[in-house]
């Protein structure tokens, strides 16, 4: 049992790595609130200046804010739907006896591992264009018009290529979690007559609650950062309609050189991750402690 001296100690040992951690994430934080309420220009340095809350009126009256948020929701509810339940057929796949089972998890993995870039061009180039991609030849096969994925429907292109990049930390995760299963409570499910749908509904799926609810969270919280799929695929457009609020502080940061108005947007997206987490952690808080 700890004594109040090895916990002063541990506190003490710890205590370097805590105050770098806390250094290295609120150096950042106060040096963007700092340029939040400035006017600056790095291409003209001397036009700068206290501006207050003008920044945050400005990127707030943008005409692209609303809809960048509304991307932003629109991309985290829906790669979250589709790995999630994806997932959890993919676990249950996964977990049964077949031949070669390791190299298949290998494979079923093997994306979350790819950039983010590379992954986005290679749907891009090779997947999902309309004249030579892989969809497209799908397409005229059947006698279809092939789809302009990056040009019609550029939202859903963007939610494929995300959700195929996590569907597999997702996958992992849930797949451990249904490995911890108890095989007694599954013989004796079993014994009792209760078929797979039954097993699923009142045994796998409880288990598997903590474990989804973890996905859930610790992909939300990179969800709200995506950021390079859209860069190398639609560029924010046709128009806003890929937009969403990462890539529009990218836009006022590193296009116009609106430094201020890209720090606001920054705050801005800070406080909607921390809604969102806040949010995600008592869901998480309920479910551990069931």
């Amino acid at each position: 049992m700890a004594t109040q001296q090895t916990r002063s100690l541990a506190r003490f040992m710890m205590a370097p790595s805590v105050v770098l951690l806390f250094v290295w994430m609120i150096v950042p934080l106060v040096i963007t609130i700092w340029f939040s309420f400035q006017q600056y220009n790095p291409l003209n340095p001397m036009r700068d200046g206290f501006v207050g809350l003008s920044n945050y009126a400005l990127f707030y009256s943008n005409p692209a804010f609303l809809q960048s948020i509304l991307n932003t929701l629109v991309l985290v509810v829906s790669v979250l739907l589709i790995t999630v339940i994806g997932g959890i057929l993919l676990a249950l796949l996964i977990d049964q006896p077949m031949w070669g089972q390791g190299i298949v998890r290998i494979l079923v993995i093997s994306p979350f591992f790819v950039m983010p870039p590379v992954a986005a061009l290679v749907w891009k180039n090779m997947i999902m264009h309309p004249q030579y991609g892989v969809f497209a030849d799908i397409a005229r096969f059947f006698g279809a018009q092939p789809i302009d994925w990056f040009g019609q429907h550029p939202m859903t292109a963007i939610i494929i290529i995300v959700a195929w990049q996590w569907l597999p930390f997702a996958t992992l995760i849930l797949l451990t979690a249904l490995q911890s299963l108890d095989g007694e409570q599954k013989e004796a499910a079993e014994m009792d007559g209760a078929g797979f749908i039954s097993r699923f509904i009142y045994l796998t799926l409880p288990h598997m609650s903590r474990a989804i609810t973890v996905v859930i969270l610790i992909q939300t919280i990179f969800l709200l950062s995506v950021y390079a799929e859209i860069l190398v695929t639609t560029n924010g457009g046709p128009g806003y309609a890929s937009t969403n609020l990462p890539f529009l502080v990218y836009q006022k940061a590193l296009l116009e050189f609106k430094i201020g108005q890209a720090s606001a947007g920054g705050v801005i997206a800070v406080i909607l991750a921390n809604i969102v987490a806040f949010f995600a952690m008592r869901a998480v808080g309920k479910n551990l402690d069931k």
